[in-house]
């Protein structure tokens, strides 16, 4: 298992998933190349991104969050791992869900829902426009 100078419970719990998974570091092609965006020289210089290929499956992973190349080799082995699980679980995996309910919410309404709306906002409108009437005989 690769190494990474984060947490060692982070670590460790990273590891378990991987060996749940029964991902192996020798099924994992790990390359280091030269990120790009904000940082200036060091970034220009130095190869922070972080590039993972599990062979079997096929799934790549780039990761360039931050300038240090070994939180990237964690963050990246992570993301790796969460990919690989949510092609096993399929439709039961928690991202998933998590974005199908955010799909759900932006879909549009139907025609019969929409003119529903309306209808009850007009009748609230009414009734704010009957209590202006009131208030002005009050007055």
């Amino acid at each position: 298992m690769p190494i990474f100078s984060t947490n060692p419970q982070k670590q460790k719990h990273l590891e378990q998933q991987l060996e749940r998974l029964g991902i192996k570091d020798k099924e994992v092609i790990e390359k280091f190349i030269r990120s790009s965006g904000p940082g200036g020289q060091k970034v220009n210089k130095s190869s922070t991104c972080v590039y993972l290929k599990h062979i079997p499956t096929g799934i790549e992973v780039k990761m360039a969050k931050n300038r240090s190349q070994a939180l990237n080799r964690f963050l990246a082995w992570r993301l790796l791992a969460r990919k690989i699980e949510e092609r096993k679980l399929g439709e039961k995996s928690e991202e998933k869900k998590r974005i199908e309910k955010i799909r759900r919410q932006k879909r549009k309404r139907s025609k019969r829902s929409k003119e529903k709306m309306l209808r009850q906002k007009k009748l609230r409108s009414h009734k704010k426009q009957l209590r202006k009437t009131n208030l002005k005989d009050f007055a």
